[in-house]
């Protein structure tokens, strides 16, 4: 209705309230349930559908041992002792050596895991519907792969550098035992069974095919390259200690076929034993070949020294040599023994190091003494006899050599010895076994956590769309905002609800659901109206108007407006509602009736020719005195209810509702019936509801619950504040009963028969 600014409702309370509300929140999350429950539901389909694409996992695991090298040689001997030194190992170096290219690359080559072959006649949707494929074996004799049109084998597949990786296309050719080898840019054609070398663009291609499906079946085959190769291995392969310095440590490896793993895992780990065991006699190998290099040579310097001694005794017979002289022949035998040890301890070394490590140095040094000690005693061995200087030169090349030979074959042997003793320091534990048990995936677990992610996703989604779309919900909060009271909550009727959804005409609910809720709150509302308003109408008028628009379409004001209508006509009064939506309006078809003739055409008339026969139409007779307008007023066939359809759509509803003629009408109405009900267009759609709020004794705004915009309503609200009119009361309707609503308390409560 029009008032002064001064009476204009004050503006909306505002919230400083930045605490969060828990409780909105939870009954948000509620409100959504169906949301929530559609993606929680996606989830586990998407986690169902997941764990039946991905191959099941299997894992085989194995222990070994690894020990400080063995030192049993030391009772051969310290001299032996010496020659071998001694080496140890940590198992945390020993892990990484497992993993490395030495260790793996006999593995790839045994086995041929640079061999990949696929299968691209199976797709993902054959996956999910199989819940398993089948996997390719690798064994010694080549690599295997079954089809549905039977099985390819292959024993052998060599490409040169820039083949690696490449992928090339294997299919069995029209004759039983050829087969056709292409990459996109070459095509080989070959025989199964027969090894074949073919010379393509970008260098040599070796294969030997054994097996390959029928029916054109092809197959994808890739050479990969070894860093490739061995990557997926230790992708696959997991090696770590138990423990901390235990020197155990725990091999496992994760794969889609047990057998496959189990084999492999062995094959890895039987290859680091051979490389441990390698490395370990390594020392000893080199030592023993340097012996056997030099035990020859000094043989034949002892036969030599030996014949040249015994023709010397032959010529001059035996010769007494004095004590002097055999002191001297002593001495120098023993320099000699210790110069022919040194220079073997150098020769070892020299194997390993370089003439300026400490070790070489100190030898040298050595030498240096004994060779110095060495001259001097042939100085004086110089002042003896010829004769005597001569034997006793012989005998101690005799002597020398004989020393030498004896010491070297004494070491050969004893080294000897030690290799066939020698093990390395890493000892088997446990072997791989097939246990068939699969580790992945783990379908439970995963249905679990993709519900759950899903039902994460769906609450998300909900507090989302709560914030970014705020919905009127509260009726307290609604008032906070606008400044205007809530005068009616409409719960929604389940019977009107029925029918819409199978497109039945739209009925009141006096006639469809005469003992539901919605019908006694529209009953509360007329109570609440029919006090609320002054015994007369507006000027002292007879009609009471009640202006109901709302902040946009579908928010349910000419279902509010129909048996709102409906209602008053209760009460034996006379009752005129009056569709004024020119646009849009639909009241026509509550009542089953034509919307031609009506305030639109009341507005538009000519009076002197009328637009239908006026045989036609029905003659009221409160209006009769009024001659035409009878022409636009329709009796509905409901006992007190008058109708005024919406007419034919002008051009300018506004202007016309503004020129005087709505004027005039109100002023001939409002003589004639106790209520006039005028069902307007939406305030934000267009400006028609201010100018019919210059009439009306109340202006309701009807808004949807769960539906409408708060943000709009009060935006709307405003709109009709700023043009002096105001609003008198929220009719929230079609509210929604349930224990997910904490405004389910707004509800009224039907007595009587609801049967």
């Amino acid at each position: 209705m029009t008032t002064d600014s001064k009476n204009v409702s004050n503006s909306p309370v505002k919230e400083d309230n930045d605490e969060i509300d828990l409780m909105a929140l939870l009954f948000a999350i509620l409100r959504g349930w169906k949301t929530i429950v559609f993606f929680a539901v996606l989830g586990l389909i998407i986690g169902i559908l997941y764990s039946r694409y991905v191959n099941p996992t299997f894992k085989s695991d194995a222990l070994i041992q690894i020990d400080q090298k063995s030192q049993s040689i030391s009772a051969l001997g310290s001299n032996i002792s010496d020659l071998v030194s001694a080496e140890s190992s940590k198992a945390q170096t020993e892990t990484e050596l497992i993993k490395s290219r030495m260790v793996l690359k006999p593995v790839v080559d045994l086995l041929h895991l640079d061999i990949r072959l696929s299968d691209p006649a199976v797709g993902k949707f054959d996956r999910i519907k199989s819940n398993t494929t089948t996997v390719q074996v690798n064994i010694p004799e080549g690599v295997t792969l079954k089809t549905s049109d039977g099985q390819v084998q292959i024993s052998q597949f060599n490409v040169s550098k820039a083949y690696l990786n490449r992928s090339f296309t294997l299919v069995r050719s029209n004759k039983s035992d050829g087969f056709l080898l292409s990459n996109g840019f070459d095509d080989f054609k070959g025989q199964i069974g027969q090894a074949h070398v073919f010379k393509g663009v970008d260098g040599i291609i070796e294969i030997t095919v054994n097996d390959l499906p029928v029916n054109d079946h092809g197959i994808n085959i890739v050479k990969l390259s070894l860093q490739n190769a061995t990557e997926s291995i230790k992708s696959a392969l997991s090696v770590v200690e138990k423990g901390q310095q235990t020197g155990i440590v725990e091999l496992s490896m994760t794969g889609n076929s047990q057998e496959q793993v189990s084999l492999v895992l062995k094959e890895i780990i039987l290859s680091y034993i051979a490389q441990n065991e390698s490395r370990g006699s390594e020392e000893t190998t080199r030592t023993l070949s340097f012996m056997e290099s030099q035990i020859p040579i000094l043989k034949q310097k002892l036969e030599a020294s030996q014949v040249v001694f015994n023709r010397f005794r032959e010529k001059y017979g035996t010769i007494d040599i004095g004590q002097e002289a055999a002191l001297l022949v002593g001495e120098k035998s023993q320099i000699d023994s210790q110069l022919n040890e040194l220079k073997l301890k150098k020769a070892d070394l020299t194997t390993y190091y370089t003439e300026e490590h400490p070790l070489v140095i100190q030898i040298n040094d050595q030498l240096k003494v004994l060779n110095n000690r060495k001259q001097e005693i042939n100085s004086k061995v110089a002042g003896l006899p010829e004769v005597q200087r001569e034997f006793l030169q012989r005998s101690e090349d005799v002597e020398i050599n004989k020393e030498i030979y004896l010491t070297m074959l004494k070491n050969y042997q004893q080294l000897k010895i030690v290799k066939a003793g020698e093990v390395g320091y890493v000892r088997i534990i446990d072997l791989p076994i097939n246990t068939y048990r699969t580790i992945a995936p783990k379908k439970l677990l995963i249905w679990v956590l993709a519900t759950l992610l899903g039902t994460m996703l769906g609450t998300m989604l909900v507090l989302v769309k709560n914030m970014l779309r705020n919905v009127v919900k509260d009726p307290e909060r609604l008032e906070a905002k606008t400044g205007v009271p809530v005068i009616a909550t409409i719960p929604r009727s389940p019977v009107l609800t029925r029918f819409s959804k199978k497109k039945s005409p739209n009925r009141l609910l006096a006639y469809a659901d005469n003992n539901s809720l919605s019908y006694e709150a529209i009953k509360s509302l007329r109570t609440n109206l029919m006090f609320g308003m002054p015994s007369q109408g507006r000027a002292g008028q007879r009609a009471k108007v009640i202006l109901i628009t709302g902040e946009s379409p579908g928010v349910g004001k000419s279902f509010i407006s129909s048996n709102l209508t409906e209602v008053f006509a209760q009460l034996d009064k006379k009752v005129l509602i009056i569709d004024a939506d020119m646009r849009l309006g639909e009241l026509h078809k509550v009542f089953n009736m034509d919307q031609h003739n009506g305030l639109a055409d009341y507005l538009t008339q000519d009076t002197t020719h009328l637009s239908r026969d006026k045989t036609q139409l029905v003659k009221i007779d409160a209006v009769q005195e009024s001659g035409h307008l009878a022409t636009f007023i329709h009796s509905t066939g409901i006992d007190n209810i008058d109708f005024m359809p919406r007419g034919e759509h002008p051009r300018n509803p506004a202007s016309l509702l503004a020129n005087g003629s709505f004027d005039h009408l109100m002023t001939e109405l409002n003589l004639h019936y106790d209520y006039i009900i005028i069902d307007s267009p939406p305030i934000l759609a267009a400006s028609d509801a201010m100018i019919l709020a210059q009439h009306a004794d109340k202006v309701l705004m009807v808004t949807r619950y769960d539906d409408s915009i708060e943000g709009q309503l009060v935006y709307a609200v405003n709109q009709m504040n700023k043009a002096n009119i105001q609003v008198d009361g929220i009719i929230l309707n079609d509210v929604q009963q349930g224990i997910m609503s904490k405004y389910s308390y707004h509800y009224s409560y039907a007595y009587g028969n609801n049967q």
